[in-house]
């Protein structure tokens, strides 16, 4: 009899516990990507109690390496800082996309975001919100700047800021015709690429008026007119075009450059069904569009700029096309030898007489 009660005991446990661990979804993600209403708009549709842990890329990594993927039942890396880490440590599961929604994805971001985190055939994430780095241009004062080769163009000499970072001198390739991204696999062909783009941006330096390091500062550029071309953020293009819509945020004819932050599930979660359940509410328009109104940053759901506010959706719909959108080189992993290669590109420019 004492057996038995003990095996009832244990057992009731066990379902309890089992029981819980359904009824609680544990979220690592960043400090906004899971506002308040649309956390308590889930919670009453499914039951499901939601736990936010807000953290950032090195964070994720950290805390799910020290659990081996165990203590959370999803987590919201980005696209690029997925593939080298699971090789590594194996800390995700590969996503079922079976269970994804994806009439509610833009096939491009998914497409991109499956080649991206993919090790051994298999992909681990499922694309969420994004940013993209463009050029901001004062159109009234240069209207035919579209692509990054205007940095480099003498027609605008003395109007032109960018930063002397990676993104730049992946813009400048891309401004050349060249996909650096196909060459990543290829370190010596990088390396003659970075070369030639070293030499293009010394060539161009009496072209530009400064070199910016402080978004603020490269804004208050603009609006003085002391700049008329520049690479910027996308968010930075719409501030100046709400005061002054002479300027704007341009999406590059060789493609603007993007960022993708995801949904990927750790390898022990224990609410694996009420993971995919977030992920499939936070991409439906109406939840995603509360999401990019909230906070700014598009999605990678499929019809939710329809039902933006009008400031928002006058903005997408104004930069990025649907081929706009389709063009966007996404940031894939970075091979750590390349970094170095950039590093001594960076140094040659800032040196140079």
């Amino acid at each position: 009899m004492k057996k038995l009660a003990l095996l009832a005991v244990a057992t009731t446990a066990l379902l309890s516990s089992n029981l819980f661990a359904n009824d609680t979804l544990k979220i690592l993600t960043w400090k906004g990507y899971a506002p308040q209403a649309l956390v308590e708009k889930f919670e009453k549709e499914t039951g499901i109690n939601v736990e936010l842990t807000y953290s950032n890329n090195e964070e994720m990594i950290a805390k799910l390496r020290a659990t081996r993927g165990a203590g959370f039942d999803l987590a919201q890396p980005s696209q690029d800082r997925i593939s080298s880490v699971q090789a590594k440590y194996k800390i995700y599961m590969p996503i079922d996309y079976s269970k994804i929604t994806t009439a509610n994805v833009v096939p491009s971001m998914l497409t991109a975001v499956k080649n991206n985190t993919k090790v051994k055939g298999e992909s681990y994430a499922v694309p969420f919100c994004y940013g993209t780095s463009g050029l901001i241009v004062n159109k009234k004062l240069a209207p035919n700047a579209k692509d990054y080769s205007d940095l480099l163009n003498p027609k605008y000499a003395g109007k032109i800021s960018y930063r002397l970072k990676r993104p730049t001198l992946i813009a400048v390739a891309f401004g050349k015709g060249v996909d650096p991204f196909k060459k990543y696999s290829d370190i010596a062909a990088y390396s003659t690429l970075m070369n030639t783009v070293g030499k293009d941006l010394i060539e161009a330096k009496p072209l530009v008026h400064n070199y910016w390091a402080n978004g603020d500062a490269l804004l208050s550029m603009l609006r003085s007119g002391e700049v008329t071309v520049a690479m910027g953020w996308d968010g930075g293009g719409w501030k100046l075009h709400k005061e002054n819509p002479d300027i704007d945020f341009v999406a590059p004819k060789s493609g603007a450059l993007g960022w993708i932050d995801t949904f990927a599930i750790p390898s022990k979660a224990k609410n694996i069904d009420g993971a995919y359940k977030w992920i499939n509410f936070m991409l439906k328009p109406e939840n995603a569009a509360y999401f990019t109104n909230d906070q700014g940053y598009g999605t990678a759901s499929n019809g939710a700029v329809k039902l933006l506010n009008p400031e928002k959706k006058d903005n997408f719909e104004r930069t990025f096309s649907q081929k706009d959108i389709d063009n966007i080189n996404w940031y894939p992993p970075v091979p750590a030898k390349l970094e170095k290669i950039e590093g001594r590109t960076l140094d040659l420019v800032k040196s140079a007489q």
